[in-house]
């Protein structure tokens, strides 16, 4: 693929986020692609499709009003795109929730083999897991 087509895969996956499409977001994932979301978080982790289909689901429960995610900046190489990203939404907790994030996506036909998310872990413990560390 292109890497324009690359880049309009990204796009469009980021729409998919925004409208909060659990169904479609899983759909644009390799039937063995992943998510890796880095840090040491209750949330933290890789995930194969199914489970994003699953989970993917349980955070747009999180955020009633939606979520949005705003790309900063996009690079891209060969078959990975780079995003710099931010998010904003109201949390069921009654919290406005923002984000940094970086996003490494590797594309395969134009689905996403593998992202690698990076943000701001202190954050996402605060708000998404209202407090909670995994244990070490």
């Amino acid at each position: 693929m292109s890497i324009e087509r690359n880049k309009q895969c990204v796009l469009d996956f980021f729409e998919l986020m925004n409208k909060g499409d659990a169904e479609a977001l899983a759909d644009s994932y390799a039937d063995d692609g992943e998510v890796q979301t880095k840090g040491h978080t209750l949330i933290s982790g890789t995930y194969g499709k199914e489970q994003v289909r699953a989970f993917a689901g349980q955070i747009y429960d999180a955020f009633p009003r939606g979520i949005t995610f705003e790309i900063v900046s996009m690079t891209a190489e060969d078959n990975r795109v780079s995003v710099e990203a931010v998010s904003k939404g109201d949390h069921v907790s009654g919290q406005l929730y923002t984000n940094e994030y970086h996003f490494l996506f590797e594309l395969v036909d134009g689905k996403v083999q593998r992202l690698k998310e990076y943000m701001d872990t202190e954050r996402a413990t605060d708000i998404l897991c209202g407090g909670q560390r995994p244990r070490v």
